[in-house]
């Protein structure tokens, strides 16, 4: 979490970002509990000028077989 806030904080005005990330893919100890994009995304939605975008298998434009991949992986994790 403190490289998150760390890089979150050092863009200057007029400035744009994108933090693109899977939040499910964590390799961390402690798991999702430890991952700095979870804990942005956690602290920082629903602020003024920051907005949160969750893509699903339904999103993914590559190869047909890749959506099919990505909901085969989900399933087991519910």
């Amino acid at each position: 979490p403190a490289q998150m806030k760390m890089f979150l904080t050092r863009f200057g005005e007029g400035s744009r970002m994108v933090v693109c990330g899977d939040p499910k893919q964590v390799d961390l100890p402690g798991g999702v509990a430890a991952s700095g994009l979870a804990d942005a995304v956690a602290r920082l939605e629903g602020v003024e000028g920051i907005a949160v975008t969750r893509f699903s298998a339904a999103d993914v434009v590559r190869h047909p077989i890749v959506g099919r991949i990505v909901e085969a992986y989900e399933g087991q994790e519910s």
